[in-house]
């Protein structure tokens, strides 16, 4: 085959078309992959964390700003949701929501004092910030400290749906993905997210073109926070508990190791990352703690071999050179 015709072929499998069908084929297999022999508990955790991954790319992929923080906006929503839910007795749509916002509140309050700062100094002051939100959690009468909240029931979703059933809270979960994804794909091709690129390839430029980067960058970490606490909201109702793990560094770096193996700065990129990470640890559970260790192999091996991650380096090699033409 010649190379004219590999450009022709390439530009078809990335026209609008092939874009549309491909999207059709992913609903499909989302709405039917419990019945095609898929662990509907494995894909809801696989969801959240997708989710989760994908709105810490808002932050990494987008603005160009590393934040080693982003456990405690997951930890947080998820210990507001279950404390609302369980205790308080509010339904499920409210308590999620409510955590979603306290989230995005946190983001907005730690957003104003790390914006300030670059590179590795903003990661530390997000790092500190996130373990100051630990400690709280620890100490705090709400969370019942190292034991977390347990038995959080899942509820109904406006008062009819039954959530205890699985394949009704799969669905659920699936809609709440979808709004989380689609919210964070409309704002990166918005005229918002094109200034949000313009910042990670020369901030000084964008500067110097009177925008106020403080504020794009502030608006970006609040609404990446809340999109986390979003993901943790729902994972603390399908897990029904809201633990220290959640809210741990360990939790923060996991999502970093999620972005990097899939491409940060794609849109599809952190939920395959997602699902490496998801599925290692679902399927490599029987072997302990050496899970991390045969993870870590695992993400060297696919840095040393997919520079920009998986999806990345799909888009530079076949996408790229196509778009150049």
């Amino acid at each position: 085959m010649s190379g004219a015709t590999l450009s022709r072929t390439a530009s078809r499998l990335n026209g609008p078309v092939a874009r549309r069908t491909g999207l059709v084929l992913v609903v499909v297999l989302l709405l039917t992959a419990p019945f095609i022999g898929l662990y509907p508990i494995f894909l809801m955790k696989l969801l959240c964390f997708a989710l989760f991954a994908a709105a810490f790319n808002l932050m990494l992929g987008y603005v160009g700003l590393l934040s080693f923080g982003h456990a405690a906006f997951f930890g947080m929503a998820a210990y507001v949701t279950g404390h609302a839910v369980k205790v308080w007795g509010f339904p499920t749509e409210v308590g999620i929501l409510m955590g979603t916002l306290v989230a995005g509140a946190l983001g907005l309050a730690i957003g104003s004092l790390a914006i300030r700062q670059q590179g590795i100094y903003f990661a530390m002051i997000t790092l500190a910030l996130a373990q100051m939100i630990y400690f709280f959690c620890l100490q705090a009468g709400f969370t019942f400290g190292e034991d977390g909240i347990q038995g959080i029931p899942r509820g109904y979703f406006l008062g009819v749906v039954d959530l205890s059933q699985t394949l009704n809270m799969y669905y659920f979960v699936v809609g709440i993905f979808s709004i989380g994804f689609i919210i964070i794909y409309r704002t990166i091709n918005s005229p918002f997210g094109q200034v949000l690129k313009a910042i990670r390839e020369n901030e000084n430029r964008v500067v110097s073109l009177g925008y106020r980067v403080n504020h794009f960058k502030i608006v970006a970490f609040t609404l990446s926070a809340a999109l986390s606490g979003l993901a943790g909201s729902t994972k603390s109702i399908v897990f029904q508990a809201a633990t220290l793990t959640d809210v741990h560094w360990q939790m923060s770096g996991e999502v970093v190791l999620m972005t990097l193996l899939g491409g940060m700065g794609t849109i599809f990129g952190p939920v395959v990352g997602a699902g490496i990470v998801v599925t290692l640890q679902n399927y490599l559970v029987s072997v302990g703690s050496w899970v991390t260790v045969i993870t870590g192999v695992i993400f060297v091996i696919c840095v040393l071999i997919f520079r920009r991650g998986v999806v990345g380096e799909f888009v530079h090699r076949f996408v790229a050179p196509t778009e150049s033409k």
